[in-house]
């Protein structure tokens, strides 16, 4: 595996922006030490291109005669290195140096096997998952879980489409389609689609929900759909004053206060030990969400019942943690996320003995810097984190390029996002390929 080859451009006509990246891409490709086995490709697309998405991938596809899968969709706005883009016409594309007996690209008509256990013809195992889904898809949450649990990790990445027109997907797959499908164009709406890696592809994935928790946790005791009534036996409302230092006969000069704040949700059926850490109750994790947490908005309050109403049902034993989002907050865990990226190959590398060469063989090999051992990065984020949130045009990608270095990376701004076998919001999804050592 070698640095995956990437490209990424913006203009008015469709046809010049692809034109620029094959043009980008060739020159990479030409170079000695370019990745050969380049099958796969990651295409994104902002939605001023959605109406031209057949033609874009047919044109792209003629350009690449070497790549025999795509994956990818539309987005309001598309990230590469260092750049994103918003409300203008752009695509952003990658090629993955991988072998196919590393990937499978799924969808609607070419689906993954029902069991991990269940291997195709070859013995691929789909260990995790890059996922695209329609936000619009009758049982989401569900089919998301469903699919989860045809990889060996049980868990799946990936977000969903985001466009002010059509909601869209790539997936073509060399493998074809099921038995009586027919012939697939590449360009799908509704559903799911993405791609399956093997435990061989290097992947290390990170998420970051970008919210601070104000406090510890507490347990829901007492609930009736949507409203949470009672937390650790004490009534809702009163905590969450408590928490946020508002005296309740000043209520109306806090308004404002209270409609940022949030809460950090895990069900009963998740370990409880997750949210009390990452509330504050660890030192190590503080600060910060694991991807068990639903992160959900306060939708309204129940003065009479001294209760809390939130936009989807909480069920009694669940563990809820305030929280508040805010630019430091999400530029923080950002930073936290990529930080544990680098100490992961920083613990893959092995240690240099005296004079700081490794010794393989009998002779001295090079151990790259940890920015250099990334062969490429998908980066998926919520759509109301890009732009101007992050203080200007590009801050989160920039403050991405800041800690993993320069590497190749391309992903979308969603509608939200998927993390092991949940819907998220406000947060963000970093998978990175990892360089093996040999």
């Amino acid at each position: 595996m070698k640095r995956f080859p990437y490209a990424h451009a913006s203009h008015a006509q469709w046809r010049v922006a692809v034109e620029r990246v094959l043009a980008q891409l060739r020159l990479q490709l030409d170079r000695p030490d370019s990745a050969r086995a380049v099958s796969l490709a990651l295409l994104y697309i902002t939605d001023h291109y959605a109406e031209q998405a057949q033609d874009i991938l047919e044109q792209l596809s003629a350009g690449l005669p070497e790549v025999s899968d795509w994956v990818g969709t539309v987005g309001v706005g598309i990230a590469a290195n260092n750049i994103e883009y918003f409300d203008q016409p752009a695509l952003a594309l990658m090629l993955c140096d991988l072998s196919p007996h590393q990937y499978r690209v799924f969808s609607g008509v070419a689906p993954l096997a029902l069991s991990p256990r269940l291997t195709g013809a070859d013995g691929f195992v789909a260990h995790t998952a890059l996922v695209h889904a329609d936000g619009s898809t009758p049982e989401l949450a569900e089919l998301i879980a469903e699919l989860a649990q045809r990889t060996a990790s049980a868990c799946v990445f990936g977000g969903l489409s985001s466009s002010r027109s059509a909601q869209l997907q790539f997936a073509h797959s060399s493998a074809g389609t099921l038995r009586g499908q027919g012939a697939a164009s590449g360009v799908f709406q509704g559903g799911l689609s993405g791609v399956a890696f093997d435990a061989t592809a290097g992947l290390l994935v990170r998420v970051t929900q970008g919210a601070q928790p104000v406090g510890r946790a507490h347990r829901v005791t007492a609930a009736q759909g949507h409203l949470v009534l009672t937390l650790d036996q004490r009534p809702a409302l009163d905590l969450l004053f408590e928490h946020l230092g508002i005296a309740p006969v000043r209520l109306a000069q806090s308004i404002e206060r209270l409609r940022s704040t949030l809460v950090g949700l895990t069900p009963p059926d998740v370990p409880g030990q997750a949210l009390a850490r990452s509330a504050g109750l660890a030192p190590a994790v503080a600060h910060s969400f694991g991807p068990d947490v639903l992160v959900r908005h306060i939708v309204g309050l129940d003065v009479m019942r001294h209760a809390l109403v939130f936009a989807e049902p909480v069920a009694p034993g669940s563990q809820l943690a305030f929280c508040q989002r805010h630019v430091q907050a999400a530029a923080a865990d950002l930073m936290r996320i990529c930080t544990e990226v680098r100490a992961e190959l920083e613990a893959q590398t092995p240690s240099l003995p005296p004079g700081g060469a490794l010794v393989r063989g009998g002779a001295p090999a090079f151990v790259a810097p940890q920015s250099q051992r990334i062969a490429g990065a998908i980066y998926v984020s919520c759509a109301g984190r890009g732009g101007p949130h992050f203080g200007a045009a590009s801050a989160e990608l920039r403050l991405v390029r800041r800690a993993l270095g320069d590497v190749p990376l391309v992903g979308f701004f969603a509608g939200g996002e998927i993390a092991h076998q949940r819907l998220l919001g406000y947060s963000a999804v970093l998978m990175v390929f990892a360089l093996p050592l040999a």
